[in-house]
Formats: C-alpha cells, structure tokens, sequence
C-alpha cells in the first residue's frame, strides 16, 4: 500500500519525501484547497520544485483542489488546474463535479483522485464518479467501518485510499456546517475549518477555556491538554452529563489494523497534517514508513511513539472500529 503524505510547506515537502513517502499532497496558496491558512501551501515556483524535487527521489505530487468552486468566481479554480497539470502534478485531487468535467475534458490524461470533501462513500457514488470523470481513486472519508470500505471495494473499479493517522474529522467531510455557523468562513467553499482568526484562549480561574468566534467550545482543567477548538470536538452539556457528544480532541491512529486495510483492498494510507511543521512530518512519515515494513507483531512499539505527537496525546480508531457513544 502506498503511504501519502501531507506538506504545507515546501520545508515539509522535503521532509516526507526523504523519509520515505510514496507521494506527497499539497495545495496552492488559496482558496482552491481546504487547508487555506496563513503560512501554509505553495506558490507556483516553489511547486514546480517541489514536484522536481519529488521526482528525482521517486516520489509523486498530489495537488489538492478540493474546495468547491465559487458561481462567478470558477476562473479561480480552472486557472489552478491549468497551472498544476502544466507543472507536471501526478494527481488532481478534486471535490466539485464541475471542476472535474472541466479538468476531464480540457485534460483528458491527466489523473484524477476523489478528494475526501466529494462526500463519496458509497459504491454508487463512487461508481459515477469513475464513467462521469474517469476517477482514478476515492479517499474515502472517516465515518466508515473497516468492514464498510470492504464492502465497497467489491463493487467499485478504483483505487481506495483511506486516512490512518492525524486529525480525525467525524463529520461528513464536504457536507459540515458546523465551523461555518461559528465563523462564516466555510471549509467546504473557503478551505477553514476553524480557522485561526476565529480561535481564542483565555483563563477563568484555574479553567484554561477555548473558543471559536463567539462559542466557549470546551473547559480544561489544571494539566489538561487543551485540544484545538473544534465544534465536532467540543464538551457539551447533554441532558444531566457534560461530555463530548461527538468525539474527544484527540487524533486518529488506524495503524494498528494495517492488514485487515489491506485484506479489505485498500491501495493507500494517508496521513493527515498540512498544517503541522516539518519535524512532525518527518518523523510521522519515517515513522509509518518503517511500520509498514515492520513485520505486525513488531510495530508496537514504533507506533507508540507517535502518541506524544497527537492531539490530546492521546489516539482513537474512531468509525473504523465505530464505537460511537
């Protein structure tokens, strides 16, 4: 299975190539890909580095275009396309149908992934998207079992790729409104899902609180890592209990269940993190990289190392093994 790895700078690009990835994902400088925050993604020249760069060391270059064209505004993600199919990307990874038809048509050799956003998850969606677009693979988002993406295997003609460690997004990727109600930036149509501009922290007694825009998202206690705030992983008052109604703010870490993803005839595992910094790509990347030719009752204590880098220090296999509450 291939390992694809995440780069929001061309520092990180470099870092998951040297340690070991199979391809590399990546996004413009813009609104065109839903890691749009300040100081991440690519100009044009440094992508057309990087893609070389990934080239000469036998790694692939995925561009993620995977927000949702703007009526009006379209030019803005055609215009991005053109650029990263005539800068030589190995994939596209798109979520609007209509930039795919675009892409198809203008571009017909080049390849074209199913970005998770797309919201494809079952094999009739993934089935149109193959004759409408000539889809190549689908990342399939993470509120799927492992049993479920076995299933779908069966009856689709592409490529799956799953996530298997980073942020977990619990909702249906594409179709969430939660951070848009709390922000008005959308991460479907302007690439934020919380978007730092919006987050906040301040003390309330011994209480370190987090906030997102004018919402309290979550209390944490003395020596409680405070997590991200993300509405999906906020502490909710829920009948006569406080709790988390959705997930905790903690990671996702699949890696355990590396040979039932490949009996299920997933094709690649992808990690999530553009947002994070070169070190934490680095040593994810080589880490899952000598996982994978660890033979399974050794990875153990290669993967525990990664706990210290999630968030929450803490890991989950959220809906692969589906223990909702």
């Amino acid at each position: 299975m291939e390992l694809i790895c995440p780069a929001g700078t061309p520092a990180a690009f470099r870092q998951a190539v040297d340690a070991g990835a199979d391809a590399v994902y990546c996004g413009f400088r813009d609104e065109t890909n839903a890691r749009n925050f300040p100081g991440l993604n690519f100009s044009r020249e440094e992508l057309r580095e990087a893609i070389a760069y990934g080239r000469h060391n036998d790694c692939q270059t995925f561009v993620a275009l995977n927000t949702f064209m703007r009526a009006g505004d379209e030019e803005i993600w055609y215009s991005a396309a053109s650029d990263a199919v005539n800068l030589g990307a190995d994939a596209l990874i798109l979520a609007d149908f209509g930039l795919m038809a675009h892409v198809r048509e203008r571009y017909p050799e080049q390849r074209l992934h199913v970005s998770v956003q797309a919201s494809a998850s079952n094999p009739e969606a993934i089935n149109f998207l193959v004759e409408a677009f000539d889809a190549k693979r689908v990342v399939l988002p993470r509120t799927l079992t492992i049993a479920d993406i076995a299933r779908i295997k069966r009856k689709v003609s592409c490529e799956i790729e799953i996530f298997v460690f980073g942020g977990l997004c619990v909702m249906a990727e594409g179709r969430c409104s939660l951070s848009s109600y709390a922000t008005g930036k959308s991460p479907n149509m302007n690439g934020v899902c919380s978007p730092a501009s919006h987050v906040r922290y301040r003390k309330e007694g011994t209480l370190m609180l987090s906030e997102l825009g004018e919402f309290t998202i979550n209390k944490f206690g003395p020596g409680e890592a405070a997590g991200y705030p993300t509405l999906c992983k906020g502490r909710f008052d829920i009948g006569d209990a406080s709790g988390y109604a959705f997930e905790d703010p903690i990671s996702l870490d699949v890696m355990g269940e590396i040979e039932a993803l490949k009996a299920a005839g997933v094709s690649a595992l992808k990690i999530e993190g553009r947002q994070r910094g070169k070190a934490y790509v680095a040593e994810v990347v080589s880490t899952l990289r000598e996982a994978l030719s660890t033979e399974p009752a050794a990875r153990g204590p290669l993967l525990a190392r990664l706990k210290a880098m999630s968030e929450g220090q803490r890991t989950t296999a959220g809906a692969y093994e589906k223990r909702w509450r």
